[in-house]
């Protein structure tokens, strides 16, 4: 596995060895040895997995307030997605900041998101699988979003109407939300 960094402090994109033949390929997804040894500690508790059929379908951005905050490992398994991850840490230089990073089936990257990050992604295919490793339990009551085209954080998605959840549809913008990461 490569680890690159990126121009957030502790968001990497993780880049597996792919081993391929005319069967198929294998490749190590996660190693808590590889991670250490790049300074990445993680104790990941959870597994999750979704899906979704329509391209221009965009999940987020959501977190988990305080002390319920997640760390991710996410990665796409069919399809392709833009991945963002913005730091949501009043207290961090990079504070409002994002990244986005497109991955795949084809690339096979992953993306490792600390703790005091919102999450989200726009799929770039039709039927994406997407899947992701957390190192806390999700905890409704802790469930936070800021909405997806906030003018504060000016992220491009690619998209100007994505397909959307009741849910991330009404999520409050970045100055009226709560995200628990005040004290970060």
């Amino acid at each position: 596995m490569e680890i690159i960094k990126t121009k957030i402090d502790g968001v990497v994109i993780v880049e597996p060895k792919v081993f391929g033949d005319h069967r198929g390929f294998f490749m190590e997804s996660w190693s808590k040895r590889t991670f250490e040894e790049a300074g990445l500690h993680y104790d990941f508790v959870q597994d999750n997995h979704s899906s979704s059929t329509v391209k221009g379908t965009l999940r987020g951005i959501h977190f988990q307030r305080g002390d319920k905050a997640q760390a991710k490992l996410v990665r796409c398994a069919r399809g392709a997605v833009l991945d963002v991850a913005v730091d949501l840490r009043p207290s961090s230089p990079t504070y409002k900041q994002w990244v986005a990073v497109e991955l795949s089936e084809e690339n096979k990257r992953q993306l490792m998101i600390p703790r005091g990050f919102g999450h989200g992604f726009v799929t770039l295919t039709d039927h994406v699988e997407f899947l992701y490793k957390a190192d806390n339990y999700y905890a409704p009551k802790a469930d936070g979003g800021i909405r997806w085209n906030d003018p504060e954080l000016g992220i491009d998605w690619g998209v100007t109407d994505p397909v959307l959840s009741e849910k991330d549809t009404k999520s409050p913008f970045l100055k009226d939300a709560v995200t628990g990461f005040e004290d970060w």
